[in-house]
């Protein structure tokens, strides 16, 4: 099932609960970000550690707007585990991180309000 939805269009169409079952979001630490300047958009490189069974992980994460390199390492964040690699310019991208715009559009990243188990599924 492929659903193109615009944020600014309002809620997006029903969909059966099998259909979110579906997409795994998992919750990692990030255990290291670096500088992506090969990335066409400002961005990151993280690795995510989600834990032993689902291990370490990369994503190219546009959050360059809103948190410094220094301020990642540590954070726990949210991410879809299950969709297929994407190649972000050199860096092959194996999760894709999760976010929030902000008012200017930045991303915020989602987080667990406490510390959680890495690896944990979101239900």
């Amino acid at each position: 099932m492929h659903v193109t939805h615009d944020p600014a269009a309002g809620a997006a169409p029903q969909i059966a609960f099998d259909d979110f079952l579906a997409v795994d979001v998992r919750v990692g630490t990030i255990v290291a970000a670096e500088p992506f300047p090969e990335a066409r958009k400002p961005a990151f490189k993280l690795t995510i550690d989600f834990g032993p069974t689902i291990g370490t992980r990369r994503s190219s994460a546009q959050i360059t707007e809103r948190y410094a390199l220094g301020d990642l390492v540590g954070l726990q964040v949210a991410a879809v585990v299950n969709f297929p690699p994407r190649q972000i310019g050199p860096m092959m991208s194996e999760v894709l991180t999760l976010g929030f715009p902000d008012e200017n559009g930045h991303v915020v990243l989602v987080t667990p309000s406490r510390p959680v188990p890495d690896g944990g599924r979101l239900f």
